[in-house]
């Protein structure tokens, strides 16, 4: 991927990589451990996610600082530019992501033993995988260079909009029928949000992997299903 006439550059660039490929794992991590620990009412897990949150953290202070010295000695133009800037903006989606997986993992403890519906869990589970393997996808076509695969990637945010309006309505509806169950379910409701969020941020980080390989940037309207945004009429 790299070739310029100073090694050192090229070490530089790969180790601002490495760090990229470390958060985008903790990334999967996090968001996977979160949901299991919400799904069986696993507070240890919850905790553990918790906890990742400062790794996830430090992981970003210290490619913002490689990023900005590379700056500094280097001075990168084109190509070098697109690819250090770009790893800064995806270092804080990723960032964004722990931090969006962290909020659902601490509301393992305030919703507690109240058991999640079958027909509720079930569909949160499916929303949360469908956001994971958006995150692996994501990975994969960003480390072959597959530009056209992360255009595509980026237009299949809708679907998981779509599966959050599912889960909102179910949820409604469970607190219409049962008064006793609006805390646990406005509870879930903010976790089904944030992992539509997590999407949004896979989205964004689709359009800068685009940009750093191709130099060009995606259209700036791409396709938004959630129905719980769209203003009263």
């Amino acid at each position: 991927m790299f070739g310029h006439t100073i090694q050192s550059f090229d070490d530089d660039l790969r180790e601002i990589g490495d760090i990229l490929d470390a958060m985008g794992a903790l990334a999967g991590t996090m968001v996977s451990g979160a949901t299991a620990a919400l799904l069986s009412a696993d507070t240890a897990l919850a905790r553990r996610v918790i906890s990742d949150d400062a790794v996830m953290d430090d992981h970003q202070r210290g490619l913002d600082a490689r990023v900005i010295a590379l700056i500094a000695l280097r001075q990168p133009m084109a190509e070098d530019l697109r690819t250090v800037v770009g790893a800064m903006r995806i270092a804080g989606d990723l960032e964004r992501i722990g931090d969006l997986a962290k909020n659902i993992a601490k509301r393992v403890a305030a919703i507690g033993a109240n058991a999640v519906p079958r027909s509720l869990s079930h569909s949160i589970d499916a929303m949360a995988q469908l956001v994971l393997s958006q995150l692996n996808e994501l990975a994969r076509l960003y480390g072959s260079g597959d530009a056209p695969g992360l255009a595509r990637l980026r237009a299949g945010d809708e679907r998981v909009d779509v599966r959050y309006n599912a889960v909102f309505r179910e949820l409604l509806t469970y607190m219409m029928e049962d008064p006793r169950k609006i805390t646990p379910c406005t509870h879930l409701l903010f976790c089904a949000k944030n992992l539509e969020r997590i999407g949004d941020h896979v989205t964004n980080i689709a359009e800068n992997a685009y940009y750093m390989l191709t130099g060009e940037q995606l259209p700036p309207d791409r396709p938004k299903q959630d129905e719980t945004a769209a203003p009263a009429a």
